[in-house]
């Protein structure tokens, strides 16, 4: 569901705001997932 809201504009805070049982790390582990099934490397920004 985070893909879906990130794909739309929707903000990583706006996400967690809307659903405060997620945490920051949780939409990483949806991105890491995603990509790692398309084999596109995922940046991490520090």
């Amino acid at each position: 569901m985070s893909l879906i809201y990130l794909r739309r504009g929707a903000s990583r805070m706006e996400i967690l705001v809307d659903y405060p049982y997620l945490e920051d790390e949780d939409i990483t582990a949806v991105l890491e997932y995603a990509a790692s099934q398309f084999d596109h490397p995922v940046l991490k920004v520090a």
